[in-house]
């Protein structure tokens, strides 16, 4: 166990034993006690493993950044087995494979689901699949601080003026980042209560929505949102998941504004007005812009949920939107709209060099003073390459599961991005629960893959054919 900081870990396991206990707690207020005794077994082995790991003693020395990805790699795969167990034991007879499935899509923020009719669930599994998705939700907002020192310098300084985080500064972050979590996810809560969504609704929807998650407490979200006005502040809210996580918070309490802590919500800001300018004006024809600024808004934060809308025409900008994705220190997923602005000024810049080389063109980022290096742009590129290859080899495998090439690319990009399958991407009908067993696998392994954000193949690259 040398490899693996397990103490870290052991934080999550103990975490799933409190959202244990709190099932426990709303089963027997509501009579709720179809699986109640499933929580208990959750509880007990959360609890047991979180004290071996928080007492498992490894070697003191400054784990080196391999040991931390592997980490992070091992919390992905071990800590669904876990939060599967009350899916796995409930009365609705899941096999492991397919419980397991569940988890590690709730937990990455995915939001598949081999659940048909989610009204033949009860409201305790429901809400524990809600409490999936927060948890993940958390767990990857703390793995980007646990291996804080991969990110290149830019992306530090938005976050931080430190090179490196010892183990005190990366519990001193990890808290900071549990109470703004847990506080937004009130507010969210909050707001939707008062914009008149019921209330068993209005939780399942904050830690869907705070997490980028895609499991919904009913089977179609237009049920829930039957006002413009509920659409229009469900909207707004989504947009949490799509900036910084702690953008709010160094607009109220940092006390010397340095811009380096803003520059990625600028950019992010305007290009979401640009995008929901575009959306307005070429597509809002039908005077329907409410519902297409609603899956805008979905699209760019990793969300995928939409309202029952055909939007067919629009479905290849809204994967191109998903692709993108938001904020690297927000829930979202995507490649991140900062790594390709960079890129592609890094690109034009290059050419315009030979174009007119009496010129000096600077890599320099707008609305700030970061300048960005070669080595930045060839991890950007590595990062697009190895998407690229791995929507190639995942959309192959879906292929040979006989679904149509289309539906599997589009699957393979929502897979890689962790985005759940929705109307607006055409990809609704797919029964997932009578999927074979291998290419259950590949989706778990590729789930997985795009929720550390390509981290671990990056990595792994680097050490073994850069040695790092």
């Amino acid at each position: 166990m040398s490899l693996f900081r397990v103490k870290y870990l052991s934080i999550f396991f103990i975490l799933i034993s409190i959202f244990s206990f709190f099932n426990i707690l709303y089963s027997y207020y509501f009579n709720l006690y179809l699986n109640l005794n499933t929580y208990y077994f959750s509880l007990i082995t959360s609890v047991t493993i979180g004290i071996i790991f928080y007492k498992l003693k490894t070697i003191e020395k400054k784990p080196s950044i391999f040991e931390k990805i592997l980490t992070i790699l091992l919390g992905y795969f071990l800590i669904p087995l876990v939060l599967c167990i009350p899916l796995y034991l409930s009365i609705y007879n899941l096999n492991f494979l397919s419980a397991y499935f569940e988890a590690v899509s709730g937990f990455t923020s995915t939001g598949f689901t081999v659940f048909d009719n989610i009204k033949h669930i009860d409201q305790g599994l429901i809400l524990w699949r809600s409490s999936i998705q927060w948890i993940g939700g958390l767990y990857f907002l703390c793995s980007i601080i646990f291996l804080i020192d991969i990110y290149d310098e830019s992306l530090k300084k938005s976050l931080t003026n430190f090179l490196s985080f010892n183990s005190s500064e990366v519990l001193k972050q990890s808290i900071k980042i549990f109470l703004l979590y847990s506080g937004l996810t009130i507010i969210i809560f909050i707001l939707l209560n008062i914009f008149g969504i019921r209330t068993f609704n209005s939780l399942n929807l904050a830690m869907t929505i705070i997490s980028s998650g895609g499991f919904l407490p009913v089977n179609d979200l237009s049920s829930i949102l039957i006002h413009n006005s509920q659409v229009i502040i469900f909207s707004i809210l989504m947009l949490i998941s799509f900036f910084s996580i702690f953008f709010i918070y160094n607009l109220i309490f940092l006390r010397n504004k340095n811009l380096n802590f803003f520059y990625e919500d600028i950019h992010l800001f305007l290009y979401f007005i640009v995008v929901a300018s575009i959306f307005f004006v070429f597509f809002s024809y039908d005077n329907n812009f409410t519902y297409s600024f609603f899956m805008l808004v979905s699209s760019i934060s990793n969300i995928g949920i939409s309202l029952n809308k055909d939007q067919t025409n629009l479905t290849f900008i809204y994967l191109i939107l998903v692709i993108i994705g938001g904020s690297f220190f927000s829930t979202s997923s995507g490649l991140r709209f900062l790594k390709i602005y960079s890129l592609t000024k890094y690109s034009l810049n290059q050419i315009l060099s030979f174009s007119r080389p009496k010129n000096v063109f600077m890599n320099k980022l707008a609305f700030s003073k970061i300048n960005f290096d070669t080595k930045d742009i060839n991890k950007y590129f590595l990062t697009i390459l190895i998407f690229v290859m791995s929507l190639f080899f995942l959309t192959l495998i879906l292929s040979f599961n006989d679904l149509e090439f289309e539906y599997s690319f589009k699957l393979a990009i929502l897979t890689l991005m962790n985005t759940v399958n929705s109307s607006a991407y055409g990809v609704t009908e797919l029964d997932f629960q009578n999927l074979n067993f291998l290419t259950k696998y590949f989706l778990i392994f590729f789930m997985i893959i795009g929720r550390v954000e390509l981290l671990s193949i990056l990595l792994i690259v680097k050490k073994f054919l850069f040695k790092y």
